[in-house]
């Protein structure tokens, strides 16, 4: 099950995608966004989930282990890109964006080497609230200008938590390549 859920959530990238792409194409779209939201948000819940049944029912598995993240990457990644490519995010909220995916791929690969020198690197409390920081950021974006006629200012809360998240994602972006520097060091050493 919680492997199923880890699923569930790497599938709901595409369709999330998909509402994004649509609702800036199709005139009137913006009820897409309302349904792209919705998708998202369950896709998040699923985070928490999937590791507390897994920890809970004791079906910790190496693909588990090994995707989850990777589904987290690629639905706040996928997401961010919607959003800029429809201009939710545009300006200098971009560089949030772009600190938020180079940290991404520069943990992923510094996660990648250390696994072959059979380092691990364990996951931190901070690092699990910059997840959580991020899909907060990434959902109330998502809602973006249609969230604006329901309540003006919702694109701007979003932005700042988008900085926010960014702000955590710099940090233990910061605190992961330390942590694996000295192994870096000891390798070429």
């Amino acid at each position: 099950m919680p492997n199923l859920l880890t699923y569930g959530r790497c599938i709901a990238v595409p369709m999330v995608a998909a509402c994004l792409f649509w609702a800036d194409i199709l005139a009137g779209g913006m009820w897409l966004r309302w349904i792209a939201l919705a998708i998202y948000v369950v896709a998040a819940i699923t985070d928490f989930f999937d590791g507390y049944l897994a920890r809970v029912w004791s079906q910790q598995s190496a693909i588990g282990r090994m995707l989850d993240p990777i589904a987290d990457k690629l639905l706040v990644s996928t997401s961010l890109l919607m959003l800029a490519s429809d201009g939710t995010i545009r300006g200098w909220s971009l560089w949030a964006a772009v600190v938020i995916l180079c940290r991404e791929i520069l943990v992923s690969g510094l996660r990648e080497f250390l696994a072959e020198l059979r380092v691990s690197v364990p996951v931190t409390r901070l690092a699990k609230w910059k997840t959580t920081a991020q899909l907060v950021a990434v959902g109330v974006l998502l809602a973006g200008p249609a969230g604006d006629k329901l309540a003006p200012g919702i694109t701007l809360v979003g932005i700042v938590l988008l900085w926010i998240a960014a702000l955590l994602t710099l940090y233990t972006g910061w605190d992961y390549f330390r942590a694996g520097a000295r192994h870096l060091i000891e390798d070429d050493a």
